[in-house]
């Protein structure tokens, strides 16, 4: 058990000392302005963020491939074109005290079929979201220089990054998104040298943390975001999580962010067909404890905690730091909050609709529309209908869309 508290300092292997154990995890906000770059409402969030006095902040995904999104208002960083706009955000992200550090993804398989773009993934395997399925495509299956392609642009956006003034970068390898969907032998049918066996598998991830690794300076951190489990029978399952750490142990990755789940089988909601999901909060936090066991790196749990008894919980347990979203987008002052000696517990009501997916995606409009108030100086509330906020996200989707689709076509 460790004698660490939620606000005692933790230094990371590249020497990075964090001020607390409270790290703001990484949301989908939608936000970027018309080039997909961050903006005005993207630095004033994030500056809620760090004066709300958490030690670590992760950026929402930034892709790393402009013709890959996981919806419009996403956030590309490509190329070194419109850097000064990452820097403000750097810097607004920083004022606070606390460290920040970018997460790079590409979605592989999920990116609607609606953006117009040909979707990439190791096998041509389409989501099974049952009568949602239609609205991704039947993606590619990636050739080899696809594949160095995709290192190339997590490299690439890892240095850019630094150049921005970012602390460090995460490489999201979790929730079905494109490393994950290499790691998991549902997703990843392959014949070859990246797939059948998880160490083929894990190729992609590793390689792209050996790239990155490679082109930054030695203080900048490099962590992964992995799934403990998939949750779906035959996929990615906790054994091959504490293998694939393993692997990492030797790549001098600073930080392992643990969640869970997929579009498919989105536990990261709290939405599994494994119970021990389904505890009301710190979902993966028996995962973590069985992974932690091997990790030479700090271990991070992110995955619906929002009360201070369960935070201090998941430290006690011999996790590092625990990570926090839709509690801090709520409440993006709760650490120093519960600093004060105050004890709220910020959450969402949950929606209990028949249609498990449909309900999903209402709870991520719920929780899109609290970043967005926050973004425009707005107050929170977590009463508006899940109903509402769906048909409102969605119409908005739509216009950004058709704004992303002519930005793509300028871009070629």
């Amino acid at each position: 058990m460790s004698t660490s508290t939620l606000f005692t300092p933790c230094q990371l292997p590249n020497g990075q000392t964090l001020p607390n154990r409270i790290a703001k995890a990484a949301m989908e906000e939608n936000l970027a302005d018309g080039q997909h770059v961050p903006g005005p409402e993207l630095w004033r969030l994030y500056e809620q963020w760090s004066k709300g006095g958490a030690g670590l902040i992760l950026t929402g995904n930034v892709m790393v491939d402009g013709r890959a999104l996981t919806g419009p208002g996403g956030v590309v960083l490509q190329d070194a074109s419109q850097l000064d706009a990452f820097k403000r955000w750097a810097q607004a992200s920083k004022v606070g005290g606390g460290r920040v550090w970018m997460q790079i993804n590409h979605p592989g398989r999920q990116v609607y079929k609606r953006m117009g773009q040909e979707a990439w993934a190791p096998s041509a395997v389409q989501l099974d979201l049952g009568s949602y399925s239609g609205l991704f495509p039947v993606p590619k299956a990636m050739s080899e220089a696809d594949i160095a392609e995709v290192v190339a642009r997590f490299v690439r956006t890892a240095q850019l990054a630094e150049q921005a003034g970012f602390d460090g970068v995460e490489i999201h390898a979790a929730h079905g998104y494109l490393l994950s969907q290499f790691l998991s032998p549902l997703s990843n049918r392959r014949q070859d040298a990246w797939g059948g066996s998880l160490q083929n598998r894990a190729r992609l991830l590793l390689d792209i943390v050996r790239g990155v690794r490679q082109v930054v300076r030695p203080d900048f951190g490099v962590g992964v975001k992995l799934n403990s489990a998939d949750f779906q029978r035959g996929g990615f399952d906790v054994n091959d999580a504490r293998q694939v750490v393993t692997w990492l142990n030797d790549l001098q990755v600073d930080l392992v962010e643990l969640s869970g789940g997929s579009y498919e089988a989105p536990a990261m909601q709290g939405v599994s067909r494994d119970e021990r999901t389904l505890a009301r909060e710190a979902y993966f936090l028996s995962f973590a404890q069985d992974i932690a066991q091997v990790a030479r790196m700090p271990i991070m749990l992110t995955g619906g905690v929002r009360r201070k008894v369960v935070a201090e919980q998941v430290i006690n347990s011999g996790v590092q730091l625990v990570g926090m979203a839709t509690a801090l987008a709520i409440a993006p002052n709760l650490p120093k909050t519960w600093l004060a000696g105050q004890d709220p517990a910020p959450a969402m009501p949950p929606i209990t609709w028949k249609n498990k997916s449909a309900a999903a995606m209402a709870l991520q409009a719920k929780v899109k529309y609290q970043l967005h108030q926050l973004a425009r100086g707005r107050q929170t509330d977590t009463t508006v209908s899940p109903l509402g906020v769906l048909l409102c996200d969605q119409v908005k989707t739509l216009r950004r869309t058709a704004k992303y689709r002519r930005w793509a076509r300028q871009q070629t």
